[in-house]
């Protein structure tokens, strides 16, 4: 099978939306029922400074996604991240640095079907490339022994814990918040 990137413009990612979400969705086993409060929240995402997203596709079906943009204090997955280090003892010097200027990665998925045949490698590659940030911060559900395929790239890239056993609302799974810096990845 081939498999084509494409960076995607605001307009086309938000035109795909429906369909991007739908890859979120299974690759993330949530329920269908959220997709349109998702398609909302992933088109608001496209006015962000600095937004970046990677389509990965066969010429027939969307076979993965990522996106990303330059994080703030004013997002709430950032407030979620400053809640749980408080909660875990404070911010260290060092991460209230990183946290002060990072390209967070929003989203990345790969469909079911597709996953394990490098995907998500070059999706996470041209995301960060474009990333015009030292600093790369991402979240992901936190499995036991790290044994899945997402941990085993994101430890390929070079990330490392930032937050450990996080809990969002919304989501009863326990999440790992990680960092990269932009000249550590491959």
């Amino acid at each position: 099978m081939t498999v084509y990137y494409q960076s995607l413009s605001p307009h086309e990612f938000s035109v795909l939306c429906p369909s991007l979400v739908d890859v979120y969705i299974k690759a993330m086993g949530y329920d269908p029922a959220m997709k349109n409060s998702r398609i909302t929240a992933w088109r608001a995402a496209v006015m962000e400074k600095n937004f970046h997203a990677v389509l990965a596709h066969n010429n027939t079906h969307i076979l993965g996604v990522a996106y990303g943009y330059l994080g703030r204090p004013e997002h709430w997955w950032d407030r979620e991240v400053r809640r749980a280090l408080r909660l875990q003892g404070g911010a260290s010097p060092r991460q209230l640095n990183i946290l002060s200027q990072y390209f967070s990665v929003t989203e990345i998925h790969v469909s079911p079907q597709a996953q394990g045949k490098g995907i998500g490698t070059q999706l996470l590659s041209s995301l960060i490339a474009k990333s015009q940030s030292e600093h790369i911060l991402l979240s992901t559900p936190e499995v036991a022994g790290e044994d899945n395929g997402a941990f085993r790239l994101y430890r390929r890239f070079g990330f490392e814990d930032f937050v450990r056993q996080m809990l969002f609302a919304g989501d009863e799974r326990p999440f790992a918040i990680l960092h990269a810096t932009a000249s550590s990845c491959p």
